[in-house]
């Protein structure tokens, strides 16, 4: 029999579906072509917003279009935030939240003995599931998940409903992960998770000891994923600082820039701590890339704070800012505000925010002009070019040379085109 793996959301998705692709495998399925149907088709969804929502019940619709007799799997965080939503919109066979996904081959193998729809959404708990595994994305950059939930309860997300409370890989396994992804070829491990800046507050553990543990002989870069501000120390900075093969590039989540709107939100840091965060990362790391999450139309955002947010990013000069609007999660505190803000506005912010967005990456990528960078050679998309991302993840492309894949090459950045660096090898 053959499946197929439909992911939506965040990285950790993406190793969760690594898994449950290994799983089926071992359980002697076959994957099925690219666009082709598929005898199980399993569908990994995200609930962070109402567009993640939508894509999955979409994506259910599509697998049943390819074949209407297929085994239909809907997992992941929408049944579990939302399990009789979930159960009662989406026509699949069986539905699962995030803690049974390891079970899924053995689930599949009760709906074909019985064939009778099965809802399994089990509570989560506080331990760490050791079998996600190395999420292989691109065959140069591996990405293990070593952290899962969030304590943090901000008054607009569903992730701690989603995702349950904080745990940690310990970084033993990390160690072996990562010697798993240096042994296929892989030079680069973005290390990920729900809310990875709280990684090992349940095992007496800091980020720092995960990058430690994931620089292994093969390995020359390790990436963190998105951090929270509040979760960085001085005393980790430097721990992160001396660890050698880290990325500088920080991907910090502000949400807002008005400190009326974080208090609304239960964010826990001010803009001036934010900043003088940012402040202490470019000291100890020159260059560094420092890039966000903001969020418009919160509600209650009036005009006066969203020009805050808007001066904010500006002053922080983000090299990159990923701009979306709020979207309603039932169950959270500011579903149930009265004030929220209309969908014209909110769409009218963030075009406005993406506007500045598109200067501030601009002005980040023209600063790089004339320097050298060392660049991770991903792939060649064109007899004409290849391409490759910077330590610092800026993209750079490569014109009129042929350079293997893997390799991490000395480039000279020569102009910007669009969202990218142009650049030529320097040996």
């Amino acid at each position: 029999m053959t499946f197929s793996i439909l992911t939506f959301g965040c990285k950790v998705n993406s190793c969760e579906s690594a898994a449950i692709h290994d799983a089926f495998l071992a359980a002697g399925y076959s994957l099925a072509a690219e666009g082709e149907p598929a005898d199980v088709c399993i569908i990994n969804s995200c609930a962070v917003t109402g567009v993640g929502v939508k894509k999955a019940r979409q994506a259910v619709s599509h697998c049943r279009s390819l074949d209407p007799d297929c085994v239909t799997v809907l997992c992941g965080c929408y049944p579990q935030a939302y399990p009789d939503e979930a159960d009662r919109d989406c026509a699949v066979d069986i539905i699962t939240g995030n803690a049974d996904k390891s079970r899924l081959p053995e689930l599949v193998a009760q709906f074909l003995s019985e064939r009778r729809h099965i809802a399994c959404v089990s509570p989560l708990t506080r331990e760490f599931d050791r079998d996600s595994s190395v999420a292989d994305l691109d065959r140069t950059r591996a990405f293990i998940k070593i952290e899962d939930g969030c304590d943090r309860f901000c008054t607009y997300c569903i992730i701690p409903t989603a995702r349950g409370r904080v745990r940690s890989r310990k970084p033993e396994d990390i160690t072996a992960q990562a010697v798993q992804a240096a042994a296929a070829g892989n030079r680069e491990i973005v290390l990920t998770g729900i809310n990875i800046g709280c990684y090992g507050e349940d095992i007496g553990c800091t980020p720092a000891d995960a990058v430690m543990a994931a620089q292994v002989e093969g390995i020359e870069r390790v990436r963190l994923g998105s951090l929270e501000a509040d979760t960085l120390t001085d005393g980790e900075i430097q721990r992160l600082k001396a660890c050698g093969r880290l990325c500088p590039h920080f991907h910090l989540s502000l949400q807002s820039g008005s400190d009326t709107v974080l208090q609304r939100m239960k964010r826990r840091y001010t803009t001036a701590e934010y900043y003088a965060l940012v402040q202490k990362l470019r000291e100890a790391f020159p260059g560094c890339a420092i890039t966000t999450d903001i969020m418009v139309g919160f509600p209650g955002e009036t005009d006066e704070e969203f020009a805050e947010s808007m001066a904010f990013a500006e002053k922080v000069g983000f090299a990159k800012i990923h701009v979306f609007p709020y979207s309603i999660r039932r169950g959270t505190v500011a579903a149930m505000r009265t004030n929220q803000v209309v969908p014209q506005i909110k769409s009218a912010r963030a075009k406005e925010m993406n506007r500045l967005a598109e200067r501030l990456e601009r002005q980040f990528l023209e600063s790089r002009t004339g320097t050298i960078q060392t660049v991770l050679i991903e792939k060649r998309t064109s007899p004409d070019y290849c391409n490759g991302f910077t330590d610092s993840y800026i993209p750079v492309r490569i014109y009129g040379e042929d350079i293997t894949r893997h390799t991490l090459a000395r480039v000279k950045i020569t102009g910007v085109e669009g969202d990218h660096c142009t650049g030529t090898t320097e040996f």
